[in-house]
């Protein structure tokens, strides 16, 4: 039994919530999840708490993949920008363990916790409560990220059924060659 573990990241510039599962393809694990609180303080200092403690992260529990949240368009320039360093800040912390990443918009994330693209917090986090039997409600921002690694899960197990065994890119050029000849 082949399994897997995923981080799943909700990036903020004042909490970014990190969740950790493990699946097989058939089943999905809780391991972990939390948030990293940063507060309000000079905006470097807070990156820089963001980037360690997700490094932290990696090395304690070793993800072999990450799935990390998009930023979507905000009304407000600053505020989208702010997230965007969040975010990747985030990101650099995640090199420290080798892992892989994926990115996922929101909206692709609840429709495939939820069934609708445009859930709401709450809805989120009593699905992933109920998809990984968790005792009590994960706070929001690590039921999103708990979310976000729940998506890829299942977007892996689908990619690995839709495509067969030993097909990729690279044998496809192949083999469309080899057709086109």
């Amino acid at each position: 039994m082949n399994v897997t573990r995923i981080l799943g990241i909700d990036p903020g510039s004042r909490i970014t919530g990190y969740g950790i599962i493990e699946t097989d393809g058939s089943t999905t694990r809780y391991v972990a999840s939390g948030c990293i609180r940063v507060g309000n303080g000079d905006f470097t200092a807070r990156l820089n708490a963001i980037y360690t403690r997700v490094g932290e992260i990696m090395l304690e529990y070793a993800p072999q993949e990450v799935a990390v949240e998009r930023v979507f368009m905000h009304r407000n320039a600053d505020s989208a920008l702010k997230l965007g360093h969040a975010r990747a800040a985030a990101i650099c912390g995640t090199f420290a363990g080798g892992a892989v990443i994926h990115e996922y918009a929101a909206r692709e994330i609840k429709l495939a916790i939820v069934g609708r693209g445009g859930a709401d917090k709450a809805q989120v986090q009593h699905m992933v409560q109920a998809i990984l039997g968790l005792d009590e409600l994960p706070a929001t921002d690590a039921a999103d990220a708990l979310a976000a690694a729940i998506c890829h899960a299942h977007s892996r197990t689908l990619r690995g059924v839709l495509q067969p065994a030993g097909a990729g890119r690279a044998s496809g050029r192949r083999s469309w060659r080899k057709f086109a000849g």
